[in-house]
């Protein structure tokens, strides 16, 4: 296993650099390196579409892995992502109530709203989560799925009621053929919510091991949990706001990169954000050239990619055991 750690770093890396530049090549333009050259047009396109988009798709992916990874801290258990745990979804309630209640909003002011609404779904999931028997890991996903269910039965209650249900459709699928330059800028925020996780790293490592040995190591478990909170929230908000929902980044990624290197968070956390930033690139990628010129949603390649991913995590865990 050892060894295969620094092939598979290889491989992550070079994958990602290998489909960040083919990302900038695929569309009905022909974005050649001659054309670019010699093309005013081809340039600003370069600049105005594909470039944003496909920075947008790095920074999303890194940003979900490294909120999965958070929450499953914060939890204490693998089988939990923002998705599954209502903070997408309550994201997505404070965009819907901005949006009734103050239809110019920037999408500042909605990023905003639905940091602060997610923030307080994911707060009492965790609450919940805490209260739930140790020893059946699984009621915690199942709770989450539930919970989540709730506040998103009750978005498109609001929205069918207020004619916002094409709106809402699209929050809750994830893509990115809409990203420009001047519409993705807020997504840099999370590139610092990564640089932070890394930061707090081993504060987090002893986190997971519980309040009381937390408190007993002399952290402030209660502050260090509030902020893995906001880290969560503002990731999931800025993604929902920007390009909708995302399915089984926050999962799938977290649970590969430790099967490969262990639970050193501090070492572990920069591979998961590059691991998650390669998966949805490449899931980009396909969508958008499995019915070229047209394009399918990440988020449904994503379903069938992580789905997949995920039951093959699930199999290799009951094997080993």
């Amino acid at each position: 296993m050892p060894a295969a750690v620094p092939n598979a770093r290889l491989v992550v890396a070079t994958g990602l650099v290998g489909l960040f530049a083919l990302s900038l090549c695929i569309g009905v333009d022909d974005m050649s390196l001659d054309r670019i050259g010699t093309n005013a047009g081809a340039l600003q396109l370069l600049l105005v579409s594909r470039l944003p988009r496909t920075v947008a798709v790095v920074l999303t992916g890194a940003g979900l892995a490294i909120a999965g990874l958070v929450l499953q801290i914060l939890v204490r258990n693998r089988f939990v992502e923002p998705i599954t745990t209502g903070t997408g979804q309550s994201a997505a309630l404070g965009v819907l109530a901005v949006t009734l209640l103050f239809p110019t909003a920037s999408i500042g002011a909605k990023t905003l709203a639905a940091s602060a609404t997610a923030l307080a779904g994911t707060s009492i999931f965790l609450a919940i989560a805490h209260k739930l028997p140790p020893t059946q890991p699984f009621l915690i996903p199942l709770f989450g799925l539930v919970y989540g269910g709730v506040i998103g039965a009750a978005v498109t209650f609001i929205a069918w009621q207020t004619d916002l249900l094409q709106y809402v459709d699209v929050w809750t699928n994830g893509e990115f053929s809409g990203v420009l330059r001047g519409r993705y800028e807020l997504l840099w925020i999370l590139a610092a919510m990564v640089a932070l996780a890394w930061w707090v790293a081993d504060r987090l490592t002893i986190a997971s091991m519980g309040r009381e040995v937390s408190v007993g190591l002399g952290l402030d478990y209660q502050r260090i949990v509030q902020l893995g909170l906001v880290m969560v929230a503002v990731i999931s908000s800025l993604a929902v706001v920007v390009v909708g929902m995302i399915p089984f980044v926050g999962l799938v990624v977290p649970n590969l990169v430790s099967r490969l290197m262990g639970d050193n968070l501090k070492s572990a956390l920069p591979w998961v954000a590059v691991t998650g930033a390669t998966l949805l690139l490449a899931c980009d990628i396909i969508g958008r050239v499995i019915r070229y010129p047209y394009e399918i949603p990440v988020g449904t390649v994503l379903g069938v990619v992580g789905s997949g991913l995920f039951l093959w995590i699930l199999f290799g865990r009951t094997q080993r055991a």
